[in-house]
């Protein structure tokens, strides 16, 4: 074992991946809050509500984890 992620080519790769996959998480989010009947930033941060935060964590764990496998190949 080397050091290969050193190469240009897999850092660069590596940079790409991770943004695509930021992207895709950030679509999926924007969708999912479109789809919601509430504004869950408001009902989060301004009305407190604990259990939609940790519905909306276990989301994005979920979209995060899909998107990584998905990535990784």
């Amino acid at each position: 074992m080397g050091i290969e992620w050193l190469k240009p080519a897999a850092f660069i790769g590596s940079i790409v991946y991770a943004l695509i996959g930021v992207i895709i998480f950030w679509l999926c989010f924007v969708i999912i809050d479109k789809i919601t009947p509430y504004n869950l930033w408001e009902e989060i941060v301004v009305k407190q509500n604990r259990a939609l935060a940790l519905v909306v964590a276990a989301m994005c764990l979920g979209i995060s984890l899909i998107v990584a496998a998905a990535i990784h190949g």
